[in-house]
């Protein structure tokens, strides 16, 4: 599994109305953090395959989203379960400390 491009147009599909948690990226092209990131949210769409889904939605090009959520920093991250958002963290974060927020937020 690769994290999935997430539009404006497939949010509600693709995450309010997943069948499982949805661990979700507000990112851009331009932002040095989020580009960081990326690789473990890479590793995390493999290593969770079954547990959780990995979105990305690049806010430049999705605003109506982002303004719906109120992303003021990147990367932010939610999570969803049940289409609610659960968890949101801003900013980037080790591998282990980003494995063990998911964990503890999908219980």
């Amino acid at each position: 599994m690769t994290p999935r491009k997430v539009t404006d147009t497939s949010f509600d599909t693709d995450v309010i109305k997943a069948d499982g948690p949805v661990l979700v990226d507000f990112w851009a092209e331009w932002c040095g953090p989020c580009r960081a990131i990326a690789p473990t949210l890479e590793t995390m769409a493999k290593d969770m395959a079954g547990k959780i889904s990995v979105a990305k939605v690049n806010v430049d090009e999705n605003p109506s989203i982002a303004s719906k959520y109120q992303i003021r920093s990147i990367p932010t991250l939610m999570l969803f379960k049940g289409g609610k958002v659960v968890a949101t963290r801003m900013g980037s974060m080790p591998k282990q400390a980003l494995y063990q927020w998911v964990e503890q937020a999908i219980v």
